[in-house]
């Protein structure tokens, strides 16, 4: 069975920023006959459940893994150093399983693919990944965002 990383709050762990879940049965279905990594970056990286808001500030996830882009709360604290120890950690963690495939949350500052909210805090989303969807793809990991998430 060929195993895939999926963000934990899919899976029905409550450690979304807002204490909350995203599980639906979208995403059960597309991980059916999976042999599921649930995952959560922000926790892994240090950060509590639940936590302030964070969004990506002067770029998406590559800019932060390349040092020009941050990820900030909405206070303005700055958390880019957890959320890529986050991001390192989902590798580190899907190189384990074998995982050759992510599925994520859309629009995370973590696991936002193709989509991630602009850094305004006012729910405006823009083109592109997050840090974690970012470094999986930068390693040969396929990244898509969940379906009805």
């Amino acid at each position: 069975m060929e195993a895939i990383l999926v963000s934990a709050c899919l899976r029905g762990i409550p450690c979304r920023y807002d204490g909350r879940h995203k599980a639906s049965p979208e995403v059960e279905q597309a991980v059916a006959g999976h042999d599921v990594v649930a995952f959560c970056p922000e926790v892994a990286g240090g950060l509590a459940t639940p936590r302030r808001p964070a969004e990506l500030v002067g770029g998406d996830g590559h800019d932060v893994l390349d040092g020009t882009a941050r990820v900030v709360e909405d206070t303005g604290r700055d958390v880019t150093a957890e959320f890529v120890e986050g991001a390192r950690r989902a590798l580190a963690a899907a190189r384990q399983a074998g995982c050759t495939q992510a599925l994520l949350t859309p629009r995370s500052p973590s696991c936002g693919r193709g989509s991630v909210y602009d850094g305004s805090f006012t729910g405006r989303p823009v083109a592109g990944d997050g840090v974690t969807a970012a470094l999986l793809e930068r390693n040969g990991i396929g990244v898509r965002p969940a379906p009805g998430a």
